[in-house]
């Protein structure tokens, strides 16, 4: 079976066994999620374990369970990763609206690579204020908190107060943005997309125990087989529909000039131009999910007040205001990321202006701009309704069944276009490397004739 031009199995195979830069960083993205995972099992200083087992329950449902998917389990076990990498996402959402609405910023994006470093040392500053503000809000709302241990009511917080509170502040801070060098790290010595695969691998890892938790609830009877049939059945046809979805694309056909061929003949070439049909990829429902938990951490602040009561009774998945809020923001986010980051129509007619390519029946410069900016809107448009569905329609589902812990579309989401992307760069890899042995084979023509690369001179 051929992929993506690397040939048969057993030739992938040969290239993954002399591809051995690959394997360095394959390695080094498996030792990063080792290092992740450690820190999801450290907790943070002051918190009673023995008293947070009991407690647990409460810290993987309602809104709680959306912090719980994100942290890879982290926050129910109010460990150092607690917030894992979301104050990071808001605020590179802080900063990219801000990009798009203040002239400064917005000039600082044109500036080319100096200006992307400024913008992200901004996010990283912002990142910083917002974990501590967040680990703060949840150092609040925990330290009062209790749980019964063996007949007895006990703390959750053996010494509650300021100083536990910025202690807290302080340590997830501190985590937050290990994680966020972390992802750079995966960046620069890893196979790319650090952020996103942290975020894969804490979902992955909490898999096997709602499944063990599943079975074992229906071993007890609380929940019924057929249900558990039901959800295997619709997570297998959900894994086929996002697959199709990711990998769909809208092939633009494009033409190139006339060449003068050999005997006074001419030929033209006809390519496309490929665009997917969820241009934005998985950053609107990320982004919609760090923008909804952020009225849960100001509602930490106060957990006995009427605002907080609202909070945890309106804003839990599946409720109609949770579900109507996060569809209007993974729209937006959709059309706001594809329109700033994700495609340029004018630099995209432009390049295909300079490389003498034009689409047929459309004239290059503007009219092409026009015509692509309504090709990535339509299809714009169909990504963010399918996104809305992926991630809203199992919400709603899941208040109706009996799980006491938060499983959803976004989840599933995520971990199939990262697997999607990840395997697609290794084989951009593969592909290289085999170019790079084709090359090493190849002839090259030298003062004496042509000389192979080995040396010998035919």
């Amino acid at each position: 079976m051929a992929t993506m031009g690397l040939g048969s199995q057993a030739e992938i195979a040969e290239l993954l066994t002399k591809a051995k830069g690959l394997h360095t960083r394959i390695l080094f993205v498996l030792f990063a999620f080792i290092v992740y995972r450690l820190g999801t099992h450290i907790p943070l200083p002051g918190v009673d374990v023995a008293v947070l087992s009991s407690y647990q329950a409460n810290l993987e449902s309602g809104i709680f369970g959306l912090f719980n998917m994100f942290s890879g389990g982290a926050f129910s076990r109010m460990a150092v990763f607690a917030l894992n990498i979301m104050p990071y996402i808001t605020a590179s959402i802080i900063i990219q609206l801000m990009t798009s609405t203040y002239p400064a910023l917005a000039e600082l994006k044109k500036e080319g690579e100096i200006g992307r470093r400024k913008l992200n040392q901004y996010t990283r500053y912002l990142t910083v204020v917002l974990a501590f503000v967040q680990g703060f809000g949840l150092a609040s709302g925990i330290q009062y908190q209790t749980a019964v241990v063996n007949g007895e009511v006990m703390q959750l917080v053996t010494n509650p107060g300021l100083a536990f509170q910025l202690q807290t502040a302080l340590t997830i801070t501190t985590g937050t943005m290990f994680l966020m060098w972390l992802g750079e790290q995966i960046n620069t010595r890893g196979i790319g997309n650090g952020i996103s695969l942290l975020i894969f691998a804490g979902i992955v890892a909490t898999m096997p125990a709602s499944m063990f938790r599943i079975l074992e609830l229906a071993r007890t009877g609380s929940i019924s087989e057929l249900l558990i049939f039901v959800m295997l059945v619709g997570a297998i046809a959900a894994i086929f529909f996002i697959t199709f979805m990711e990998t769909a694309t809208r092939r633009i056909a494009i033409q190139y000039p006339k060449r003068q061929g050999m005997f006074g003949a001419t030929q033209s070439d006809n390519n496309h131009l490929p665009l997917k049909l969820n241009l934005a990829g998985v950053i609107p429902p990320i982004f919609a999910s760090a923008l909804l938990m952020v009225p849960v951490t100001l509602a930490s602040y106060a957990p006995e007040s009427a605002w907080a009561m609202f909070i945890g009774q309106w804003m839990t998945p599946g409720k109609p205001v949770y579900i109507l809020l996060f569809v209007s923001l993974i729209i937006f986010f959709a059309f706001f990321y594809v329109a700033t980051v994700s495609f340029n129509a004018d630099e995209t007619a432009d390049n295909l202006k300079k490389s003498g390519a034009f689409i047929p029946g459309i004239r290059p410069g503007a009219s092409t701009s026009k015509y692509l900016d309504g090709v990535a809107t339509r299809l714009t448009a169909l990504g963010a309704l399918y996104l809305a569905f992926i991630c809203a329609v199992p919400d709603i589902l899941h208040q109706d069944t009996t799980l006491p812990f938060y499983i959803g579309g976004t989840s599933l989401l995520i971990i199939v276009s990262v697997t999607i992307d990840t395997v697609a760069r290794i084989q951009s890899a593969l592909i290289a490397q085999k170019y790079e042995s084709l090359l090493k084979k190849s002839t090259l023509k030298g003062k004496g004739g042509l000389i192979r690369t080995s040396g010998r001179r035919s």
